[in-house]
């Protein structure tokens, strides 16, 4: 099943079941996968497109979650929360910080990466990697650990 055809199904079950916040969720997330569609002249997008944009939503939560607590904005902290939960659905299994950890000493050793000058050669290598399966913030920290 495409990730359409899963939104559009789990749309019509929030709507049965009155689940408004979700219901916005998803509205939100078809729009921004169809703007996407739109913007790249293609149609239906591609699985690693739907991948991009389903990321790109998590990350501006998380950012505005972060916000949002420094802000001590807690009626909107727990909307956000919601949303980013519902998100969280449609994104792949992440990976474990272990198995995060392999990829990326792989990645030194197929790069012979030696420092953190090196450290955009390993980014380079692992992002594609691990797209949609791991925090890009997570990946970066564990880099930078692994060459120091």
């Amino acid at each position: 099943m495409s990730l359409l055809d899963r939104l559009n199904d789990d749309m019509k079950q929030a709507m049965k079941n009155k689940e408004k916040e979700k219901l916005t969720t998803i509205r939100m997330v078809k729009s921004a996968l169809q703007n996407e569609g739109i913007k790249l002249q293609q149609q239906p997008l591609s699985e690693e497109a739907e991948l991009t944009v389903l990321t790109r939503e998590l990350k501006q939560r998380k950012d505005s979650l972060l916000e949002f607590e420094k802000a001590g904005r807690e009626d909107l902290v727990d909307k956000i929360k919601g949303e980013i939960a519902v998100l969280e659905e449609y994104l792949p299994q992440q990976l474990s910080e272990e198995e995060l950890t392999a990829v990326i000493k792989q990645a030194i050793a197929d790069t012979g990466a030696a420092s953190k000058a090196d450290m955009g050669k390993v980014m380079g290598a692992v992002i594609p990697k691990v797209k949609g399966k791991a925090d890009g913030s997570l990946v970066n920290k564990l880099v930078s650990q692994l060459l120091s």
